[in-house]
């Protein structure tokens, strides 16, 4: 993709500017490649969020923006990079190339990378991209996944992005929902590599893709300020049995959007953990309260995490807990109680007051959030927190708290 002087200069000068603004000038710039400009000025502005680094360098091309909305952010590359052993500095192979954020970050780990895509224009967009970036030790393959698979020579790593086979965002369970279909190419993927890592949809269910996997040695759930981005699994050569495959709950945790290093909150267990672990529920509400975050409730350690922190659950489905003194370093929010009344009208003025706004949170509650925001009159935002939810006498409650 070869961009003339007069594009690149638009570019340049317009880089900061609304591109719908800019789409209606286009009558004005007959000399500059329109289209072309508005992908790339789109594109450098998602960056300054999604990919800080390559953001600071000017001369990156960027794709179309449903391969760039796709395509993983730089902190969940960088921690997928974390994941591989310094001492596996062989060969990578990726098939599922894309925009090359993925490739990119896993890539310094290698001596050898292989870019796969079938699409030719992201193929380009890598060629030009890699060298900019010193990745000299990428090749790339305009090639299909499969064929690729193959055809290919062994190698120590495959990377593989399965897209949905639901293009219009449905809600995808199985890994059969998937293209191409990794339970099927198992067999096959392990004959090429020691160690696959299959990059997989948020709202795939976790125990589906184990059960349909044979050879899962562990997983990993990981979020991004507190929303659940992408559940990794790492197949290998061993079995293990699907209670003792280790599964790590990240929560990785940005700055104004610029914080590149996999920092956060960690926590590991197993379901043969989750299942022996005892369990301790409590109808009183004492000073503290907390909410594990999205990793460990989409994993499921509702049980591990009450036992290693030693907190009270409130409810069997509710998945909130409650302590009498601060629990230091807690995998998700914590907060101070400072109220707690049912939707009786005369509790409610008694606990908010005239409190204007605040933050909702429904668990385990009849109403959503919308419902008891017009139901209580309070608007979005601001520093009290409220908590709706069901106590283990099936008592319906509000708690209210400040963040700590």
């Amino acid at each position: 993709m070869k961009l003339n002087d007069e594009t690149l200069r638009f570019i340049h000068e317009h880089c900061k500017d609304d591109v719908r603004n800019l789409a209606l000038q286009a009558p004005k710039y007959p000399g500059v490649d329109m289209p072309v400009a508005l992908t790339q000025i789109a594109g450098r502005q998602a960056a300054a969020e999604k990919i800080p680094s390559w953001y600071a360098e000017e001369g990156i091309l960027y794709p179309r923006h449903l391969s760039l909305e796709q395509c993983s952010s730089e902190a969940t590359a960088r921690y997928k990079a974390s994941i591989i052993p310094e001492s596996s500095s062989g060969t990578l192979t990726d098939l599922t190339g894309g925009f090359g954020i993925d490739c990119a970050f896993l890539s310094p780990k290698f001596h050898h990378v292989t870019y796969v895509e079938r699409q030719e224009v992201l193929c380009e967009i890598a060629s030009h991209n890699f060298p900019l970036l010193a990745l000299n030790h990428i090749r790339i393959e305009n090639k299909d996944a499969i064929r690729h698979l193959q055809e290919m020579s062994s190698a120590d790593w495959i990377f593989i992005d399965p897209a949905r086979r639901d293009g219009h965002g449905g809600k995808t369970v199985a890994i059969a929902d998937c293209e191409p279909n990794v339970a099927e190419l198992e067999s096959l993927l392990l004959e090429k590599a020691q160690h696959v890592m299959v990059k997989l949809s948020p709202m795939l269910d976790l125990s589906l893709a184990i059960q349909d996997l044979k050879y899962v040695q562990e997983a990993h759930i990981v979020s991004v300020n507190n929303e659940c981005k992408e559940l990794l699994l790492i197949l290998g050569h061993n079995t293990v049995a699907a209670e003792n495959i280790p599964i790590h709950c990240i929560n990785l945790q940005m700055k104004d959007g610029r914080n590149t290093e996999p920092t956060g909150q960690f926590f590991t267990f197993t379901r043969e953990q989750e299942q022996s672990s005892p369990s301790e529920y409590t109808g009183t509400l004492d000073k503290y309260l907390y909410e594990p975050n999205a990793s460990i409730l989409k994993a499921g350690a509702f049980r591990n995490v009450a036992c290693i922190y030693k907190v009270k659950k409130l409810h069997p489905n509710s998945h909130l807990y409650t302590s009498g003194e601060p629990i230091k370093n807690f995998p998700g929010r914590s907060f101070r109680i400072t109220g707690i009344c049912t939707l009786n009208k005369k509790e409610l003025k008694s606990v908010l007051g005239d409190l204007k706004k605040a933050n909702i949170t429904v668990r385990n509650f009849p109403s959503s959030v919308a419902e008891l925001r017009k139901r209580i009159k309070l608007s979005e935002g601001g520093e009290v927190y409220l908590f709706a939810t069901t106590l283990i006498n099936e008592q319906k409650v509000l708690i209210r708290c400040e963040k700590i």
